[in-house]
């Protein structure tokens, strides 16, 4: 079921009839394909990443045959989404943790503030979800019973002001654990000292008690100054509990590290052989890269094959990248009592054996090359999103599509604007789109966005400018240009609906637009060759999304 609007205050979409000016879009069609996915794959292997596009700080756990996993969302809204799969390779999205307006305030926070690392565990029918609402109220807890929905309000984690990425360990003896990234004692030594803490947790009464225990300071190795350890989890095998911590930043510096220690609470010893996954220490000038790999967390089969999914990203050049930290998964190998997810100096496969479990099915792809077309005629997907919050009721699906209010609020304002987006989840994809708009004063605004952030977006669509109806590409390039971009073309629009395309080639975007048809001949109105659209520009940890928006002029 989804979820995406459920309370009374609600933004139900049974609302009374969406005031005027609105835009309808009767369709849109994401397609892509990468070069990866021309590589030959036999009938038992699966292609990485398992989640393309901007699925960062993977958390699974399992639960009988079956696996559930959530990830990052930030400032988009709803938040955390949830998967499941009984086979680890295919993965449906059964909801969002954040599905309820006041559940968390984004507020007019940057897009990559806000809902940090979750992670899920389960424990006697109840389904466990701890995480950071950075600059929005910290550490909290989210309880279900059915992990699709619905989830608690959040339970506040007071304990754990200062820190991020909590995690809960359940012990063998009854007793439940949160571990989390926390400021380390004193003074930082230097940037990006931090420390990794562990406390006890009560489930009858959701709070954590008692001492917070210092388990790893600075890293596994301090004299060498590493930084960001963080994203930790502990699980127990043969008699020892292991801590495994990502370390050294979400950049191409990434890696994962495992201690282990014979109490929960330390102290722990580092393997000599860490870490027992990273890309840094590969060349960087290597074919088809994957690079910036960490954020692991370690799972069981149900035949006891011990799996690992992570975060990493698929740069198109360099360190350059407008797909997000996305999802992958491989197999985990034991060597002298440790885990080792890769060896030292081995490039991350791009399709490798599946586990052997029974095949899962999954209504939407989530990897390789697809192409995926929603016509806005039930409940808007799972996957769809917003930028923060909503306020309001300002669209509707239905049978003649999507309906969006044009509202005040713009993509450049860090506000809740009437934009709703799907990631994009290929180096080379095309998003496109059919709208109706007929734009009442200048301003007023319809069409289609590829956005990375508030500061870094194009939009191409039907706009009125000097009293006349034209379409219009419009780019903002950065903080400092104006929020409603600066524009780069423009032509007269045509009467009634009009198709718009935009198509990414790595740093290439391409605009065009046509009048509908079952083979409409696209016109060509811009094209520009550009990083900025890229997490090493932009900053931030998301990836690019390709949406529709309606705005109002002022």
């Amino acid at each position: 079921m989804n979820r995406f609007l459920t309370t009374a205050a609600a933004l139900l979409l049974t609302a009374p009839a969406i005031a005027q000016p609105v835009a309808t879009f009767s369709s849109f069609t994401y397609s892509g394909r990468d070069a990866s996915d021309a590589l030959t794959a036999g009938p038992n292997d699966y292609r990485n990443p398992i989640l393309k596009g901007f699925y960062p700080d993977p958390s699974v756990t399992r639960v009988g045959d079956d696996f559930y996993l959530v990830t990052s969302t930030f400032g988009w809204y709803p938040g955390i989404p949830v998967f499941h799969s009984r086979d680890l390779v295919h993965w449906t999205q059964i909801g969002n943790a954040i599905d309820r307006p006041g559940q968390l305030d984004f507020k007019q926070l940057g897009l990559s503030r806000g809902v940090f690392a979750p992670s899920i565990q389960a424990k006697d029918g109840i389904f466990y979800l701890l995480n950071t609402c950075v600059d929005c109220g910290g550490n909290f807890l989210l309880t279900a019973k059915n992990p699709a929905g619905p989830w608690s309000d959040p339970v506040w984690l007071p304990d754990l002001e200062g820190g991020i990425d909590p995690s809960m360990f359940f012990d063998d003896d009854g007793r439940t654990w949160v571990v989390n990234n926390g400021p380390t004692r004193g003074q930082p030594l230097y940037q990006g000292h931090r420390a990794i803490w562990v406390q006890e947790f009560d489930r009858k009464t959701s709070k954590t008690f008692g001492p917070r225990t210092l388990l790893v300071d600075g890293g596994i190795d301090i004299s060498k100054k590493p930084v960001w350890i963080e994203g930790p989890h502990i699980f127990k095998k043969d008699g020892w509990y292991y801590l495994s911590c990502a370390e050294g930043g979400t950049a191409e510096g990434h890696s994962q590290v495992i201690l282990r220690s014979k109490s929960v609470t330390g102290p722990y010893e580092a393997w000599s052989g860490n870490p027992i996954l990273t890309q840094r220490d590969l060349p960087r000038d290597r074919p088809m890269p994957i690079t910036s790999a960490g954020h692991a967390q370690l799972v069981t089969t149900p035949d006891g094959k011990w799996w690992a999914t992570f975060l990493a990203v698929r740069p198109y050049e360099g360190d350059f990248y407008s797909t997000g930290r996305e999802t992958f998964l491989l197999p985990v190998e034991w060597k002298d009592g440790w885990p080792v997810i890769l060896p030292a100096a081995t490039p991350i496969p791009w399709t490798h054996a599946k586990p052997a479990l029974p095949q899962s099915k999954a209504p939407i792809l989530t990897s390789g090359a697809f192409t995926i077309r929603d016509d806005f005629r039930g409940k808007l997907p799972a996957y769809w999103m917003m930028l923060r919050n909503p306020r309001e009721d300002w669209y509707r699906t239905g049978a003649a599509g999507l309906m969006l209010k044009a509202r005040a609020a713009g993509l450049g304002d860090n506000a809740n604007p009437s934009f709703l987006a799907r990631r994009q989840q290929h180096t080379n994809a095309v998003a496109e789109t059919t709208v109706k708009f007929a734009p009442e004063k200048d301003g007023d605004r319809a069409g289609l966005a590829v956005l990375q952030n508030d500061d870094y977006w194009f939009f191409v669509g039907v706009k009125r400018v000097g009293g006349k109806a034209v379409l219009t590409l419009d780019q903002r390039e950065g903080p400092d240009s104006p929020k409603l971009g600066k524009t780069l073309a423009t032509v007269p629009a045509p009467a009634g609906p009009v198709r718009l395309r935009i198509a990414v080639q790595g740093r290439s975007y391409a605009f065009s637009y046509a009048a509908p048809g079952a083979k409409p001949a696209w016109k060509h109105l811009g094209k520009v060759e550009t990083d900025s659209l890229t997490t090493k520009v932009a900053g931030g940890f998301v990836g690019s999304v390709f949406g529709v928006f309606a705005g109002r002029g002022e």
